[in-house]
């Protein structure tokens, strides 16, 4: 095994890691925490963005290329852009990417392809303002659909994330896919989870990979199946003579895992080498008890090691909750 990348038994390489920057969020949204919100954690029990970069420094060293800052919502902590351009420093990473809410991040838009961000994915789960406001207990939508407007000119590449949920926006299925028609965009159908904080949402249907694809062909019988990109976490789609590409994420049935190229830090250090693990190591701790970089590197070897071989054996492996229940905004959605 090369001891200079992060190689799991599997023999899959990783080279993604996904960063959540926050716990807090400026949302309510109902399938991620809450209506009270979830309990936010003490700032110093954040990680710091100096010692955020300095992981990430050595995660590229071990080739990791990309990273994605998430959240809770990634723009709700102060200084982020000061942040982005720092990571921007970093010659060994390739893109930074980003998934936000976009209530908030308009006036940054421009700024942001001035450095290494690639790819932003807006989280609009309806085009309707009432049911937006229901969806995410705040009235944000003029804003967030504004940033959508500007993400969708700045040349940045833009994804729409759309949880489906049972009940609440299946209807709007096929006015997304139509969003495709002529904007260069790629609009992403998940699957819903149930990790709102308080276990399982009651959901009257569910809307899996195969529902919600069957759903979309009743719109457009002829849409085209795309071939598969390796690492993927989406199955895509296109419908003919479209700018843009449409995408099912099958997040909560798992067909996604057998190539799997990531990890997920939390924001108080935790590395997760699956959503559905409970976390395996405080990185943070690790780091405040004095490691240098040499042990910081052998750490993640020895952990990504130990990367299950897909969500499902990840959650029959925890010790804690043998369910999941943690809100999606603790875990780094």
């Amino acid at each position: 095994m090369n001891m200079n990348k992060l190689v799991d038994s599997f023999g899959r390489q990783i080279t993604y890691m996904r960063l959540a920057v926050t716990d807090r969020c400026n949302l309510r949204c109902t399938y991620c925490m809450p209506a009270a919100g979830a309990n936010i954690v003490e700032r110093k029990e954040l990680l710091t963005f100096k010692e955020m970069y300095r992981i990430t420094r050595v995660l590229t060293e071990l080739g990791v290329n990309k990273v994605r800052l998430t959240g809770g919502e990634p723009f709700v902590r102060k200084d982020l852009m000061g942040f982005i351009k720092m990571m921007s420093y970093n010659d060994l990473l390739d893109e930074i990417n980003i998934t936000t809410n976009g209530a908030g991040i308009a006036k940054h838009v421009e700024e942001l392809s001035k450095f290494k961000v690639k790819t932003v994915n807006l989280s609009l789960d309806s085009l309707s303002p009432e049911k937006f406001a229901k969806i995410t207990r705040r009235d944000v939508f003029d804003e967030v659909w504004n940033t959508f407007e500007l993400l969708e000119k700045s040349g940045l590449k833009l994804k729409l994330n759309v949880v489906v949920q049972s009940g609440v926006n299946t209807d709007e299925i096929n006015d997304f896919v139509a969003l495709t028609k002529d904007r260069n965009i790629e609009v992403r159908f998940i699957e819903e989870m149930p990790f709102n904080g308080v276990g399982k949402r009651a959901m009257d249907e569910v809307w899996n990979y195969t529902k919600i694809l069957g759903e979309i062909k009743t719109g457009y019988p002829n849409i085209e199946t795309l071939p598969l990109v390796k690492s993927s976490t989406s199955r895509l789609f296109k419908l003919e003579g479209a700018k843009g590409i449409v995408g099912i994420i099958p997040a909560y049935t798992r067909t996604i895992c057998s190539d799997c190229n990531r990890i997920r830090l939390t924001s108080t250090g935790q590395l997760k080498n699956c959503l559905f693990d409970e976390g395996v190591y405080s990185i943070r701790d690790f780091i405040r008890n004095g490691a240098s970089n040499e042990e910081l590197k052998q750490l993640f070897i020895d952990l990504v090691s130990k990367k299950p071989k897909d969500g499902f054996v990840a959650e029959a492996n925890r010790k804690k909750n043998k369910n999941v229940s943690e809100s999606m905004s603790s875990i780094g959605g």
